[in-house]
């Protein structure tokens, strides 16, 4: 189909499909990491990076593409998660800045704005490698914009582009000899070939229905976040003024209904049928379920209808004139703060931030001077907004970031750009590292003085983990079994073996020498203090003069977290 112009209803839908194509491919990209460790980092990444975007632009969708660039943009911006999500946030960051103010767009300007996208991403990334999603994105681009030269058709310009994308993501293992020696291409570049894939779509004029439209998993949906907005705005009514006094949330599920005759749910007659009930209204559905929010003066009547539709789940009915007057009295008592919360609101001089997966590793933290611990790790990387939120908790003049993982660095740099306050991102890539950051921290010196110091201090450490391999491969001389248990040091795999103990002690044979001081265990959810206990014995009998420290870490997905220093 001939596209000469981009507007940006029609750019939306290329972002709709390009998203539900990678939401529906990701678990695919999940399993192209290279290591294999419980990690699945990249697809879920990108996957919920796009999620953030199509929300941001779903409200603020504008038949202008330059508006509805920025909006996706911002969306990204925030939600990007781990190094390819940051990655993605950058290329339509740049493609959002090359269309701003513009109408609509040409081939020329099409192919521009992905240029710039991908010089945008370059520059966030403080050593760019070949072989990865940004060379995929490079050459594609370039290749849209010789097209773009010779061609006003939009729909030919991407056709060329996603073209390029597949034969460049088939050369990424000649780029990376990592990827062919595990017989994989690069999985941020194979997410970008998917998004690429869904643009397409849309431009050689597939139709896009709204169930195809990216959002999240509707049992994930919280209804509590989506009308918390119109409860806060209840401090401006008087109690007497609420019609439907009761705030009534349930779930349908239309499958497990026990009607014979149930009836057909058909959302727009759903729809229209409760708000002659009540106000507030929200329904979201799928195929199999429905959540419902609205405020009802009857109830009863509500729920009697939905029951029609299939069987009735997590019912929730409040008083709404009860909460009102709470919140009137919440309210009254925050606009006269005591003198102890007039203290709370003084800034800190600093504000500590550090990234863990495991109750006993955030003690660890906090009782190392960490004021804030965001969850996360592998498979859970935080957002640039978990960062941002964080730094406002921490409510200090200078913030210091440990993200303590290698995948969560550039989303921690991300929000430091975005802050209006000094901040400074210790690239600590392991817990041992950020454990040894914390130690080197000095309150009286200044922000840059400790980034040094600290920077400095994660070097002086090395780092063990002892986690489940997650399929058959090799790495280097090692032959790896699914379900087997992979020691890595320093981020290579060292030892792999049927049981965990004695790939544990392996891996610290090849860690402690001589020169060694210290060594910290850190036992997560599936080894015990008998088990750790067993390791401190072993290295107290083979090296008498090293000191041995025992943690309760309670970490998922790897059982051992070695510190040798």
């Amino acid at each position: 189909m001939l596209h000469t112009r981009l507007d940006g209803d029609l750019f939306s839908q290329m972002i709709y499909l390009g998203a539900q194509n990678l939401h529906n491919n990701y678990k695919v990209v999940d399993s192209l990491n290279v290591f294999p460790v419980p990690d699945g980092d990249t697809g879920t990444n990108m996957n919920l990076t796009f999620t953030s975007g199509v929300d941001e632009l779903s409200k603020r969708q504008s038949i202008k593409v330059g508006e509805s660039a920025a909006a996706l943009a911002k969306g990204l911006l925030m939600g990007a998660r781990g190094n390819s999500g940051v990655i993605l946030s950058q290329l339509f960051r740049g493609f959002s800045k090359s269309v701003n103010g513009k109408d609509e767009i040409n081939s020329r300007q099409f192919a521009d704005a992905l240029k710039l996208g991908v010089d945008m991403a370059y520059q966030a990334v403080m050593k760019p490698v070949e072989g990865t999603v940004l060379t995929v994105a490079r050459e594609a681009a370039d290749t849209a914009v010789k097209v773009s030269r010779t061609t006003d058709d939009i729909t030919t310009v991407m056709e060329r582009t996603y073209e390029q994308a597949k034969i460049t993501l088939a050369k990424t293992p000649d780029y990376l000899p990592v990827l062919k020696e595990v017989g994989v291409v690069d999985s941020g570049g194979q997410g970008l070939v998917y998004i690429y894939e869904g643009f397409l779509r849309v431009l050689r004029g597939e139709s896009i229905t709204a169930s195809e439209v990216t959002k999240p998993s509707l049992q994930e949906v919280n209804l509590d976040e989506l009308v918390e907005e119109h409860h806060n705005a209840q401090i401006h009514l008087k109690t007497e003024d609420i019609h439907f006094g009761y705030c009534t949330e349930f779930m349908i599920w239309l499958t497990h209904s026990t009607e014979k005759n149930k009836k057909p749910f058909i959302e727009s007659a759903f729809r229209t049928h409760l708000d002659q009930m009540g106000d507030s209204l929200l329904v979201i559905s799928d195929d199999e379920l429905v959540k419902v929010h609205i405020h009802a003066e009857n109830p009863g009547n509500v729920l009697n209808y939905a029951q029609q539709f299939g069987s009735l789940h997590r019912l929730k009915i409040e008083n709404m004139r009860e909460q009102h007057t709470n919140i009137l009295k919440e309210e009254e008592r925050k606009a006269a703060p005591t003198e102890q919360q007039e203290e709370t609101k003084a800034r800190l001089p600093y504000g500590i931030i550090a990234v863990a997966a495991g109750s006993g590793i955030a003690e660890i933290f906090r009782s190392l001077g960490v004021h804030v611990v965001v969850e996360g790790g592998q498979t859970m990387n935080p957002s640039t907004e978990d960062f941002i939120k964080a730094m406002e908790e921490v409510n200090a003049e200078k913030v210091i970031i440990l993200p303590n993982n290698k995948n969560i660095i550039m989303a921690a740099q991300q929000a430091a750009v975005l802050a209006e306050f000094p901040v400074a991102v210790i690239p600590s890539r392991s817990v041992p590292q950020g454990m040894a950051a914390l130690v080197a921290f000095n309150g009286g010196n200044d922000l840059e003085a400790n980034r040094e110091a600290m920077t400095n201090a994660i070097a002086q450490v090395k780092t063990g983990q002892v986690t489940h391999a997650v399929r058959d491969t090799k790495m280097g001389d090692v032959e790896i079994a699914e379900g087997d248990f992979i020691g890595i040091s320093e981020g290579t795999i060292v030892t792999s073996k049927p049981d965990m103990m004695e790939s544990a002690k392996e891996l610290l044979q090849q860690m402690v020498d001589e020169d060694t001081g210290l060594v910290t265990i850190i036992f997560g959810e599936e080894a015990g203090e008998d088990q750790a206990a067993e390791l401190e014995e072993q290295l107290t009998e083979t090296f008498p003069d090293v000191e041995v420290e025992v943690l309760p870490g309670r970490q998922p997905l790897y059982p051992f977290i070695f510190a040798v220093e």
